[in-house]
């Protein structure tokens, strides 16, 4: 494998609801880079989670992958079997859930949760994998880890239940990391210093990231490169500051001029008219045109296959909004 290529790459991926058929993930394509953030973001009901659980293969089983492919080091993971998937899972690739007390094991010690990680996929043995516990406690700020090892996920508050998660989501040295909302039930506070926990990590470890969130301002401050997703499909990609100095489309402009402005005259919040339709009233054409101001009749024929606007960005849209055009158009 060189070194050059892609730690992850998915091609075609598309998930369907199996009572239905109808698609909630649409021909997601992207590719992760060795040692990069790459970060995920759209409304709540985007389908940035289902992407996370999707590479992660942890489909409920209502929902099945129906075509593409994920690629984690020149392995298709897409042709796995279940037995093979828990194998990848820990070792290969981790992920930290959204909510720390739902991910971690109610009647156990945290300490054991993560030493069992140790045990199964890193083969240390009982007395070795609690040494390391107490050091990746460490490594995760943790206060006092040699006591904490021993307390119940209620003995501790969500920050520290949240580095816990972190800390089993390391243990094992996964190449990809997939971060689903790891701040969202986490105060202001909190969620920074996770935050700056998550980037040096990410750094000190080399760990190619998969960042997903709703808030912009995390990934202005983690994240290369973003994905913006819309209603299972791919609205945008680009470099970070791409994204935010000239973002090509409509959708990621209405995202961008939404955010509270703190400084200069004071004006009225910018919403984004509508909501995300739902899996069994989604538009044949573009997801977004029923609430872009853009709207064109051509939107409505067939989804705008992804174009190249810029080195590194791509938009799916008939007409990208021009660099010249200004964000408050959208207002």
């Amino acid at each position: 494998m060189s070194a050059a290529a892609p730690l992850l790459e998915v091609d075609g991926l598309s998930t369907v609801l199996g009572s239905t058929g109808a698609r909630i993930l649409d021909r997601i394509s992207f590719s992760l880079r060795r040692g990069e953030v790459l970060g995920v973001v759209g409304e709540s009901g985007s389908g940035k989670s289902m992407l996370g659980l999707t590479i992660m293969g942890l489909l409920p089983p209502v929902i099945r992958r129906c075509e593409g492919r994920i690629v984690l080091d020149g392995e298709d993971l897409a042709g796995l079997s279940p037995k093979a998937w828990r194998a990848k899972r820990g070792r290969d690739l981790a992920m930290i859930f959204q909510e720390p007390m739902t991910a971690l094991n109610p009647v156990m010690k945290v300490g054991a949760q993560v030493e069992e990680v140790l045990v199964r996929r890193r083969s240390m043995s009982r007395a070795a994998a609690r040494e390391e516990v107490v050091r990746l406690f460490r490594r995760v700020e943790i206060p006092s880890p040699e006591r904490r090892v021993a307390a119940y996920p209620h003995e501790m508050s969500g920050g520290m239940r949240q580095r816990v998660v972190i800390a089993m989501a390391l243990a094992a040295q996964p190449k990809l990391l997939v971060a689903d909302e790891p701040t969202t039930a986490l105060d202001v506070t909190i969620q920074a210093q996770i935050l700056d926990l998550l980037r040096d990590l990410q750094r000190d470890q080399g760990l190619s990231m998969l960042l997903i969130t709703h808030d912009l301002g995390v990934i202005a401050e983690t994240a290369d490169r973003v994905i913006v997703l819309y209603a299972g499909r791919v609205a945008e990609i680009a470099p970070v500051r791409t994204l935010f100095d000239a973002p090509a489309h409509p959708y990621t402009r209405a995202l961008l001029s939404s955010i509270p402005k703190t400084t200069g005259p004071r004006h009225r919040l910018v919403s984004i008219e509508g909501a995300v339709p739902g899996v069994g009233a989604l538009p044949k054409g573009c997801r977004f045109a029923p609430r872009c101001p853009f709207h064109q009749p051509a939107c409505d024929a067939a989804a705008p296959p992804l174009r190249v606007v810029g080195e590194g960005h791509v938009v799916s849209c008939i007409l990208p909004c021009s660099t010249d055009r200004p964000v408050g158009a959208l207002a």
